[in-house]
């Protein structure tokens, strides 16, 4: 069985001058179409989004993988990292700024977030309180388990792999196994 970073290497060269290509488009009819190709099922939606995605993103890397009915919201602050899965059900939202490093695997149904609402203000009601925009960064060689939540302003360090159905609400150290709500340190990987 050829991985999906085989078959990405030997049609490379295609991909390239297609993202080239779309290069001439102007930028709101990339969103316009990576949107109406969201559920796009098979090896043609995977293409299609990926061609899309290197042209709106901040910054992405090779072999970037958008499964169908995956929600990305202000591309243009969020950066991928190569040989990296989004895998269906997933919402994103880089209002704020997202970084994903390489060789990331995010599983079904995980929510990355990069704002936060204030609260603080009783003369206002919570839902017309201002928004903090973050840094939500998440380094190479990392797990996202299914259903897990990454909130706002936390870095997931290399390594380390979230348990399905955690929520992070602060940094994750180098290697780390996290589980929970509130996610916590379950144990280290070496």
């Amino acid at each position: 069985m050829i991985r999906g970073r085989d078959k990405f290497e030997k049609f490379k060269p295609v991909i390239g001058m297609l993202v080239y290509f779309c290069n001439f488009l102007p930028c709101s009819i990339h969103q316009k179409l990576f949107e109406v190709f969201r559920m796009m099922k098979g090896n043609k939606g995977l293409l299609i989004r990926y061609i899309f995605l290197k042209t709106i993103t901040k910054e992405c890397g090779d072999n970037v993988s958008i499964h169908p009915n995956v929600y990305l919201y202000k591309l243009k602050n969020l950066s991928i990292g190569s040989n990296v899965s989004i895998h269906p059900m997933c919402y994103i939202d880089s209002t704020g700024r997202i970084d994903i490093g390489n060789d990331v695997s995010i599983a079904h149904g995980v929510t990355i977030m990069s704002t936060t609402h204030q609260y603080g203000d009783e003369n206002i009601l919570i839902k017309d309180q201002p928004v903090d925009l973050l840094y939500t960064k998440i380094e190479d060689n990392v797990w996202i388990g299914a259903k897990a939540t990454i909130l706002g302003g936390v870095e997931v360090s290399t390594g380390s792999i979230v348990a399905a159905g955690a929520v992070v609400i602060k940094d994750v150290p180098i290697r780390a196994i996290v589980g929970g709500v509130p996610a916590k340190i379950i144990k280290y990987r070496l």
